[in-house]
């Protein structure tokens, strides 16, 4: 495995692991960098919350390989209210509406489900695609957490300053309301997740969460409703004593109400602004990426600065904006939960060294789209390519290291393809052969006499990530199909350099009968046609000629004016029926 660059000037891992041991070494020397992330299971989690995982992996498992002690936090937000009931998830209808305002481990899982409750059936996906992805963590479940009484001291410290906090917050109220203008509310309008641009949105999933305030003052804790057939956060804190702790609510969804011992209570949580700050001050985060949104004025990034400093004597941590995770060309699939690709769909068309090399070679800054379309095929090329050069010795330190972390962790290398075919000639042959397996490799062996294919196994998992994407990706109308018969009108039609040209391709195919060899066949006869050297130059005429000639190919071959490229085509059909539906 290639030496991870150190430059910090091309590597933007290496900055943040510089930055970010420098940090570790000044607030806590000796201990274990504390890198962390926070994922909020209450829908499916798709590519763009996953960058909020990657983006600290990464960092963290530099650190790792520098030869420190890492600890990669995923804090799962499953006692975060149930906001809303997500469009298209299998076995959820309209009655799960019910349940909104109560935690995410309160909520039955979708119908069908293995899992105890909602926020597991969404965690247990992720977490196998984690595991895939060579991304090591400690898990911390809110709900145990606060259930336990974890932050009973944090929780009882923020009520009794109480005053500060909504100072605090006060300050940006204000200007929420100042830059909103005239009838406009104080949050700003989420941007709607989709399957054109998907949000790397922040971890918690609490954007719409109440503040804590009442007409009793501002408290910074928000009790969930105690009767059994409630439960849920639409409570409102009525009364509060600092010194014996007791705290009356009134639920505003069925007017339960109780008194309470906050010291021995354990029922509720922090309100959101108050309860991130609160743990990175608890964890002793150095590390913790968040998106756009919680970086603007106002937000909970921002806020949360000040409130660790000011009320829980700690540090904000080292924290970037990452960017949008775009999505190109995903068609509907009965795999996707939810209508928003997840980790496990891409997984299902990609190999984990490729998915990790997309969030790995771009700064968190920067956007990027990961391919459900035809793109991919073009991303597995430069990702070859990039293969090549690092074999060669040509590649750039920047991307030597973006390769190296794609492949593999501090812990050690990620499976791969023993012998990695291009995905595109993969996809061809799959779609020609619908996974006939006798066939595949007959055909895949064909490829390269030099170093033939002597079985699929050497082809995994990359073949299978290539036939799924044919099977759930392409539509069956872009399916191609191979004639049975020739065509003998469009043969009897030809013209006569066409027919030319059919000959000399039929001449030699035996003689070229490999990937390399077609391919200088088939761009070689209309050279040969126009009185030139089959190694000639292109110009812009002999293109013309060249895509005319392919065009008849086609037609003659799968009915269509184009398809796979022709020299994957005319193996995965054979010579044999070549012939035959060539007229030959």
């Amino acid at each position: 495995m290639p030496t991870v660059a150190q430059s910090t000037e091309t590597d933007w891992v290496s900055r943040f692991a510089d930055d970010v041991i420098a940090e570790s070494e000044r607030r806590a020397p000796g201990k274990p960098v504390v890198v962390a992330s926070g994922i909020s299971p209450s829908g499916p989690i798709h590519l763009g919350n996953l960058r909020e995982v990657m983006t600290p992996h990464l960092v963290g498992d530099e650190i790792r390989r520098r030869g420190y002690e890492v600890r990669h936090l995923i804090s799962w937000d499953d006692y975060d209210r149930y906001r809303k009931v997500p469009a298209g998830v299998p076995g959820v209808d309209g009655t799960w509406n019910e349940h909104i305002g109560k935690p995410l481990t309160s909520v039955p899982a979708p119908a069908g489900s293995a899992h105890p409750n909602w926020a597991e059936h969404f965690k247990a996906q992720l977490i196998e695609s984690l595991a895939e992805l060579g991304v090591e963590y400690d898990g911390i479940s809110q709900t145990e957490k606060y259930l336990a009484g974890t932050y009973r001291e944090q929780i009882l410290h923020a009520m009794r300053h109480r005053g500060e906090i909504d100072a605090i917050l006060g300050r940006y109220r204000t200007k929420d309301k100042a830059a909103a203008g005239p009838g406009q509310g104080k949050k700003p309008q989420q941007k709607k997740v989709d399957e054109a641009e998907l949000e790397a949105a922040e971890g918690s999933g609490a954007a719409d969460e109440d503040d804590g305030g009442g007409s009793a003052g501002y408290f910074p804790y928000k009790p969930y409703c105690g009767n059994e057939g409630c439960g849920k956060d639409l409570t409102t804190v009525t009364a509060y004593d600092d010194e014996t702790t007791e705290l009356t609510y009134v639920c505003q969804e069925c007017g339960f109400g109780e008194t309470v011992l906050l010291s021995e209570f354990n029922r509720g949580k922090l309100v959101w602004k108050i309860d991130w700050p609160m743990r990175w001050a608890y964890e002793g985060v150095i590390f913790e990426p968040s998106g756009v949104d919680h970086q603007s004025p106002g937000s909970s990034f921002v806020v949360g600065g000040q409130i660790v400093r000011e009320i829980f004597d700690g540090v904000q941590p080292i924290g970037p904006m990452y960017a949008f995770v775009g999505i190109s060309g995903m068609a509907k699939m009965s795999s996707s939960k939810g209508g928003v690709p997840t980790p496990a769909d891409a997984l299902r068309i990609m190999e984990a060294p490729l998915l990790r090399w997309l969030y790995a070679r771009r700064r968190p800054n920067q956007s990027f789209k990961i391919a459900f379309d035809q793109e991919i095929q073009r991303l597995y090329d430069e990702w070859d390519a990039l293969e090549r050069k690092i074999a060669d010795g040509s590649v750039q330190a920047a991307d030597a290291a973006a390769y190296t972390r794609a492949t593999g962790t501090a812990s050690g290398e990620l499976p791969r393809t023993p012998h990695p075919l291009p995905y595109r000639t993969l996809a061809s042959v799959v779609d020609v052969t619908a996974g006939a397996e006798e066939q595949t490799l007959r055909i895949l062996s064909e490829l390269d006499p030099a170093d033939p294919l002597t079985s699929l196994d050497e082809a995994r998992p990359r073949l299978d990530r290539a036939e799924n994407w044919i099977t759930t990706q392409v539509p069956a109308e872009a399916r191609t199909v191979v004639r049975d018969e020739p065509d003998r009108e469009l043969l009897d039609s030809l013209d006569e350099q066409t027919r030319e040209g059919l000959r000399l391709l039929l001449a030699d195919l035996d003689a070229h009968w490999s990937l390399d060899g077609l391919t200088t066949l088939v761009y070689g006869v209309p050279k040969v046609l126009a009185g030139l050297a089959p190694d000639a130059r292109p110009t812009p005429e002999l293109k013309a000629a060249q895509r005319s000639f392919f065009a008849v190919l086609y037609r003659l071959l799968v009915s269509r004016d184009t398809g796979p490229r022709l020299p994957t085509l005319l193996l995965a059909v054979g010579a044999e029926r070549v012939r035959t539906l060539l007229g030959g």
